[in-house]
């Protein structure tokens, strides 16, 4: 799968715990491209599992993502964004900078996921919260509700062959 993506654009990847979204932002992102929950939260606290410091970090996260879409800058944001409250606050921000918001949806089996957020070097999510992300990406994928989020394009990723084959391509603005 080719995603092409405008420039410049917001590019939210949505998915659970140990689904691959920071090392698929890490293959085909420069770092500078990418504000990630995560790191905001090891910024704040010294760790990126702490959950206490969760409301600050994205805090910064959107006070960051707000500057680099009023300067014109593509922006992905790696965090789980399972919910339309998390994803909508995204893209109501894209949308005042008249930035096009574009979700990759990593919908893997919840088997992989799991399997995968066990076997994560650094930080493993607890399994009951991986599975209450699932839920809840599940939720938002039953009710469609992405197309009520406000993005351009939803491009959802299902096996872990098509996130490994993915690429991107760019396109100037006209």
């Amino acid at each position: 799968m080719r995603i092409e993506l405008p420039e410049p654009c917001l590019v939210v990847l949505v998915g659970a715990a140990g689904s691959g979204k920071s090392t698929l932002a890490a293959r085909l992102f420069e770092p500078n491209e990418v504000l990630s929950s995560d790191t905001y939260r090891a910024l704040v606290s010294g760790d990126p599992a702490d959950q206490r410091v969760t409301k600050v970090a994205f805090a910064i996260l959107h006070r960051e993502l707000e500057r680099r879409l009023a300067a014109g800058q593509t922006t992905v944001v790696d965090a789980t964004s399972v919910t339309s409250f998390a994803r909508r606050s995204l893209t109501r921000r894209a949308a005042r900078h008249r930035v096009t918001a574009i979700a990759i949806v990593l919908d893997l089996d919840p088997t992989l996921v799991q399997a995968r957020n066990a076997t994560r070097p650094g930080r493993i999510v607890p399994t009951a919260a991986v599975a209450q992300q699932l839920d809840a990406l599940a939720r938002s994928m039953r009710r469609d509700a992405f197309a009520d989020d406000g993005f351009a394009a939803v491009h959802v990723i299902r096996t872990a062959t098509e996130l490994d084959d993915l690429t991107i391509s760019r396109t100037e603005p006209t």
